[in-house]
C-alpha cells in the first residue's frame, strides 16, 4: 500500500520540503509516501471560486492513482485520533488499495469532488497553511504506521 498526497500548490519554503521529506523517508518501502504537487488555477479574469475549484478538480483527478481510496482533507471532515488513523491504515491495507490524500487549493476542494471521496478528514480545527498540512499529514502517517508496528515513536 502506497500513500499519495496530492496537494494543490507549489514552490513551498525549504522548511516545508525538509519537514515533509523527513517523515516520508522514515516510511518503509511497502508504505511509501509520494507527494504530487498540482499547479493551482489562477484566479484572474473574474473567475469565481467555484470555477477555480472545478478546474483544479480536473487536475487533481488526473493525478490520482487509479482505484485509490480517496481521502479529501476538509474542515468538516472526520476528526480522527492517531490511533484511529492507524486503524484506518490497517483497513486500507486489508483492502489492498493505495490511499490518496487530497489537499485543495486556496479556495478548498470542489463540492462534487468531496461528495465522491471515500472519506473526508479534518487535520485540525485550526486554519493551517497548506504547506504545513503536508508536513503534519506525513508525520501522522508515520505515527500511524508506528502504532501498527508497536514502534516506540508513538507514546500514548
Amino acid at each position: 500500500m502506497q500513500f499519495v498526497i496530492a496537494a494543490v500548490g507549489h514552490r513551498m519554503p525549504s522548511w516545508i520540503e525538509s519537514g515533509f521529506d523527513e517523515y516520508a523517508r522514515r516510511m518503509p518501502p511497502e508504505s511509501r509516501i509520494q507527494l504530487k504537487e498540482i499547479k493551482p488555477v489562477e484566479r484572474s479574469g473574474g473567475r469565481s471560486a467555484e470555477t477555480v475549484m472545478a478546474a483544479e478538480r480536473t487536475r487533481i483527478e488526473a493525478a490520482l492513482p487509479k482505484g485509490a481510496c480517496v481521502v479529501a482533507l476538509d474542515e468538516r471532515g472526520r476528526d480522527l485520533t492517531s490511533v484511529q488513523l492507524a486503524e484506518a491504515m490497517q483497513r486500507w491495507r486489508g483492502e489492498g488499495r493505495d490511499v490518496a490524500f487530497v489537499i485543495g487549493g486556496a479556495d478548498g476542494l470542489d463540492a462534487g469532488f468531496k461528495a465522491g471521496a471515500d472519506m473526508l478528514l479534518r487535520i485540525s480545527s485550526l486554519t493551517l497553511p497548506h504547506g504545513m498540512v503536508r508536513v503534519l499529514l506525513a508525520e501522522q502517517l508515520y505515527r500511524a504506521w508506528s502504532i501498527t508496528r508497536n514502534h516506540p515513536y508513538h507514546r500514548a
